[in-house]
């Protein structure tokens, strides 16, 4: 029986031993599954940088020590001090308070110089070595305070000086604008000396009358199949250069007309210069507006205007009755009719078709017959947009707050420029386009609609009854602003629209080139007048 007890024991035992080592075992792979899942875990987290690894960067970054950034910072403390030192130095020098100025920068040289050592030893500035420097530097802001060197006092000041600054350049401005008007109007010696020349040669010369008179050829100046142009104008030399540009550059320059109107005063001389001297050919027609009898009051709203007592004094006075008007808004040339002429050319040139009209402020460095081959769709004005940018569209002439503007034409609507356009006479006038002028002219007895010249009144006339042509046709700006010297080289037409002349002292120096090659300064009477 004993035997049997211990037999049986024995296997009890053996199970009990292999459940134990079973379990042990699949302890141990738990254990290792978990550290093997807890690794796994850390292998997929997105690695961030520690944080003073982070902190140390930023610092070196910023040019930050740990010195700095420690609250009790003397270092610190000296440089905020020579912050508002130097903003006090300014302020002291505002109110010429020279001798505090002085003693401040000394102040802040002095600090500076403790920074700079501290910085070459790499050793910490300590409160001991810089405790004079900052109670000096103290004292010296604390006598900036009761001198209300203060910030708010700071900003006061500050805005007190900006609105002087403002005010003087706002009456330097309207100096400088004043000045430059005066000067783009008046006639230069030499010009005026020219023309005095010219008419005396012209009355004393029955030879010159005689050779003018055989130049004029009465079939060319009706024939629609030549190239006829007209300048509105009272300046010989600026309508000469037209001529002579336009002559050098055309390809056939025996079928270019020339149809130049100009005022009595200036009507001998003009005929004088055009019969001493020769333009390849180039057929010239002068004449003075004063001898249109259509050019009246009661059918010319710009001369009826000028019989208004009130207009009178807006122009010729100087008086602009709010006193806020700027003086190129009452430039009396918007009244003169050699330049509202513009508006009549079909009256002007009753035989005529077709018309280039071109400002006496123009360069022409290309053959300009291509112009009289476009086809302008049925409109009346071919003419080179300029609402590249929103300063060259409607809104910036017109006056939209006005119910009559506001309701007919679109703000946003391009600009165009006049200087050289393309006119179809034929359906000019059977749109009857300058009774349109007429109204609108009428409409804007008050001034109310626009103020300044004659491209607003266009820009009403011709509205949608305008052809774009290529940019190339027409360059702009040379009288006022730079120009892409690719554009100039490429333009047909070079317009020095602006105060700033070619014949004036004050036109642009580096356009003038441009200009002058188109005058011979070694003519005769050029040379008398001092033209140089």
């Amino acid at each position: 029986m004993r035997r049997r007890a211990a037999d049986f024991r024995r296997p009890v035992r053996r199970r009990i031993s292999n459940v134990v080592w079973w379990t042990l075992c699949g302890i141990v792979v738990l254990i290792f599954i978990v550290i093997l899942s807890k690794e796994t875990k850390i292998e997929s987290r997105p690695t961030f940088p520690k944080r003073s690894d982070r902190h140390e960067r930023i610092m070196e970054g910023l040019n930050i020590t740990d010195e700095m950034l420690n609250a009790n910072s003397v270092t610190r403390q000296l440089t905020d001090q020579i912050s508002l030192a130097k903003a006090f130095v300014v302020i002291a020098k505002e109110s010429n308070n020279l001798q505090f100025a002085w003693e401040l920068s000394a102040q802040i040289r002095n600090s500076q110089s403790l920074l700079s050592n501290a910085a070459t030893r790499r050793t910490p500035l300590t409160t001991r070595a810089s405790e004079t420097a900052v109670r000096d530097m103290a004292l010296l802001l604390y006598q900036a305070q009761q001198l209300h060197y203060d910030s708010a006092t700071m900003i006061m000041r500050l805005k007190a000086k900006i609105q002087a600054l403002e005010e003087q350049m706002s009456a330097v401005n309207e100096k400088s604008s004043k000045y430059g008007q005066i000067a783009a109007e008046e006639v230069p010696k030499s010009l005026y000396c020219l023309g005095v020349r010219l008419t005396t040669e012209w009355f004393g010369n029955i030879n010159l009358q005689r050779n003018f008179e055989r130049k004029q050829m009465e079939v060319k100046l009706i024939d629609n199949s030549l190239y006829h142009f007209c300048v509105f104008s009272d300046n010989i030399l600026a309508t000469s250069v037209v001529v002579n540009s336009t002559a050098l550059n055309s390809k056939n320059p025996d079928m270019v007309v020339f149809h130049l109107v100009t005022d009595e005063i200036n009507y001998a001389a003009m005929k004088a210069w055009y019969a001493l001297n020769g333009f390849r050919g180039v057929t010239v027609e002068v004449q003075k507006f004063e001898d249109f009898t259509w050019l009246n009051a009661s059918y010319v709203p710009v001369l009826k205007q000028l019989q208004d007592a009130e207009t009178q004094s807006y122009y010729f006075s100087g008086s602009s009755g709010d006193g806020r008007t700027p003086i190129k808004f009452r430039n009396p040339k918007y009244l003169s009719m050699l330049n509202h002429l513009r508006f009549y050319i079909p009256e002007v040139f009753p035989a005529l078709k077709k018309v280039v009209f071109l400002d006496d402020d123009v360069v022409v460095q290309k053959d300009l017959s291509g112009l009289f081959s476009i086809d302008l769709n049925g409109n009346v004005n071919g003419a080179v947009e300029t609402c590249m940018e929103t300063f060259h569209r409607y809104h910036k002439y017109l006056n939209y707050s006005h119910p009559l503007i506001r309701e007919h034409f679109d703000p946003d609507a391009c600009g165009w420029a006049f200087g050289m356009n393309v006119f179809d006479l034929v359906e000019w006038r059977k749109r009857n386009v300058t009774g349109i002028y007429h109204y609108w002219q009428e409409m804007n007895i008050d001034r109310t609609l626009w103020k300044l010249g004659t491209l607003p009144p266009g820009l009403l006339t011709f509205y949608g009854l305008t052809e774009p042509l290529s940019p190339a046709w027409h360059v702009l700006g040379l009288g006022y602003t730079n120009v892409d010297p690719q554009l100039i080289e490429k333009g047909a037409v070079l317009h020095f629209n602006g105060n700033s002349k070619p014949w004036l002292k004050i036109g642009m120096e580096k356009y003038k080139p441009l200009w002058e090659k188109y005058v011979d300064y070694n003519h005769l009477l050029l040379q008398q007048c001092n033209f140089h």
